[in-house]
């Protein structure tokens, strides 16, 4: 069955009328000029509830937002990312509480900041080495210099600490990176951070071939992601869709054109945190291999227990009991955080409905998805207003979908 063959949304146990709430909704957002354009994609048993696109995919040229339209996923790469390193841990290469600096030996030796000013930040010796376990779950230490919160940040920005840049390398990156120091202990706290970048470099380095090679060869490929890479491809540029922000009267404004672009160009970093674009298609089938304990039709990417390992919560309590997240792509009170994904614990508790064990994540330009594998349910929204934290589209979708299930 293709993705876009809808069904009876009463067999995948939907209510119809309640699920068809989404399309008021979607048409709003568009109509008050929130968004330029967006689609959503419900999935459950093996089945397409909904799928639905509306507005424009560039305001300028009325391009047409549609189901197969290609859009910058940002952070929703991350997860890709860790299905790698997945893949090379049960490849026996490595084991999660390896120090990266076994492999990434710049690593070694790390020093966190204590204190200081912009002038000279003080510093003390790590009490333990990074683990491949602290980079998947954000626990490394590492930060982001888009914060723009501590002394840390600065530095990031200072040394141009931006894995999304268009010149140098991976590895020249990943150098840059590791002379910084931590901004906390390695293991104490969670930070939203270019960890997964790093990761990136560690797959290329343990799997003897770059980074963006193996991602195309031994996860986008054997998912049939064929939309999916780190720059559009020439014949998928008529469907690539503009990116736009708000400006100071709350009006959409371009913030990235759909055909001037950095993305028409292969990258000369790969992002391992950031760097690909795809769509809704590409992305829902990353989405039933994970329901699928790894595979998909007859491809398997990784074993039902190694699924099960990434999808568990590997925090101590939940993102907020990790000290206070600055910023991320969920909220934090009844969230954890497994291999690559926020991970739902409690929805009471995160004022959400929802399921424990549910995993999520989205990207910079307010995409998103959810998988949910006790409903056997996969949820794909696309769109592109930067940041995503401009509108609560995510959660207001989330409470459509899971109001209108009838079983």
């Amino acid at each position: 069955m293709s993705l876009w063959t809808e069904t009876d949304p009463r067999g995948a146990g939907f209510d119809p009328e309640r699920l068809a709430r989404v399309v008021p909704w979607m048409d709003r957002l568009v109509e008050d000029g929130r968004l330029a354009g967006l689609s959503v994609t419900v999935a459950r048993r093996g089945r397409v509830a909904f799928a639905r696109a509306c507005g424009r995919a560039d305001l300028a040229r009325d391009t047409p937002f549609t189901l197969d339209t290609v859009t910058r996923i940002y952070s929703m790469t991350k997860p890709l990312t860790s299905v790698a390193v997945m893949q090379l841990y049960e490849q026996g290469l490595f084991q999660l509480d390896d120090p990266v600096a076994r492999f990434l030996p710049e690593f070694a030796e790390m020093r966190v900041a204590s204190g200081g000013n912009r002038m000279k930040v003080e510093t003390e010796p790590a009490r333990r080495p990074i683990t491949i376990r602290d980079l998947l779950t954000h626990t490394a230490g590492l930060t982001y210099g888009f914060m723009e919160a501590t002394l840390v940040d600065a530095l990031y920005r200072e040394r141009g600490i931006d894995f999304l840049a268009r010149e140098g390398t991976l590895a020249e990156m990943v150098a840059r990176t590791a002379a910084a120091p931590l901004l906390a202990q390695p293991g104490t706290a969670w930070n939203y951070s270019v960890a997964t970048d790093v990761l990136g470099h560690l797959v290329a380095v343990v799997s003897g071939r770059p980074f963006a090679d193996y991602l195309r060869e031994a996860v986008i490929a054997p998912l049939g992601m064929a939309d999916t890479d780190f720059h559009v491809r020439p014949d998928l540029m008529p469907r690539f869709c503009a990116a736009y922000a708000y400006d100071r009267e709350r009006r959409l404004a371009r913030f990235d054109d759909s055909v001037e672009t950095v993305f028409a160009a292969a990258p000369a970093i790969a992002s391992g945190g950031g760097g690909l674009v795809s769509t809704a298609a590409d992305y829902h089938r990353f989405c039933r291999m994970i329901l699928g304990g790894g595979a998909i039709d007859a491809a398997r990417l990784l074993g039902r227990k190694t699924v099960a390992l990434m999808l568990a919560n590997h925090l101590g309590g939940d993102l907020a009991a990790m000290g206070t997240p600055r910023f991320a792509e969920t909220s934090y009170t009844g969230i954890g955080f497994g291999l690559g994904f926020s991970v739902m614990l409690d929805p009471a508790r995160a004022q959400i409905l929802g399921t424990p064990g549910e995993v999520a994540w989205g990207g910079m330009a307010s995409t998103a998805f959810w998988i949910d594998p006790a409903e056997d349910l996969a949820v794909v929204l696309m769109t592109q207003l930067v940041p995503s934290s401009a509108l609560p589209i995510r959660r207001e979708l989330r409470v459509m979908t899971y109001a209108a299930l009838a079983d």
